[in-house]
């Protein structure tokens, strides 16, 4: 064999090791990827009301994670019991919380909760939503 086709054997086999590198470390990045955690402490009927119900639970992000872009088919009132994040709408604007504040998301209003800080984010989160329809579902 000539020395030039191995060159190019050899730049074959290393641009295939590098694609090959490359799609492992994007898969490993995603599947690492902190999200939001969700758990869910009540349930219950409102009365007089046949369409919604209200739902209580805790909602907890690590250090630069986020809840990706969601609503909720209803209105979520928030409480932020531990750290701070930052809320943003697709209109652009960006609302900062930290212990203490609280928030709400009108009624399919999409967001995205974002931990920035170096600590978890706790929040205490009421929705009133309607039956039957996930708690929070990916915005497109």
């Amino acid at each position: 064999m000539t020395s030039t086709p191995r060159v190019f054997l050899s730049i074959g086999v290393l641009f295939l090791v590098g694609v090959v590198a490359g799609v492992a470390l994007d898969r490993t990045a995603l599947a690492q990827a902190p999200g939001i955690k969700r758990t869910e402490l009540a349930r219950s009927e409102i009365p007089g009301c046949s369409t919604h119900e209200a739902v209580m639970g805790i909602s907890e992000i690590p250090p630069g994670g986020s809840s990706g872009r969601h609503l909720h088919h209803g209105i979520e009132l928030g409480y932020v019991l531990e750290g701070s994040l930052s809320v943003a709408h697709p209109d652009g604007s960006v609302v900062s919380l930290k212990a203490g504040q609280v928030a709400r998301n009108g009624f399919e209003e999409i967001h995205n909760a974002t931990n920035d800080g170096s600590a978890p984010v706790r929040i205490l989160a009421v929705y009133i939503v309607e039956k039957g329809k996930p708690l929070a579902e990916p915005a497109r």
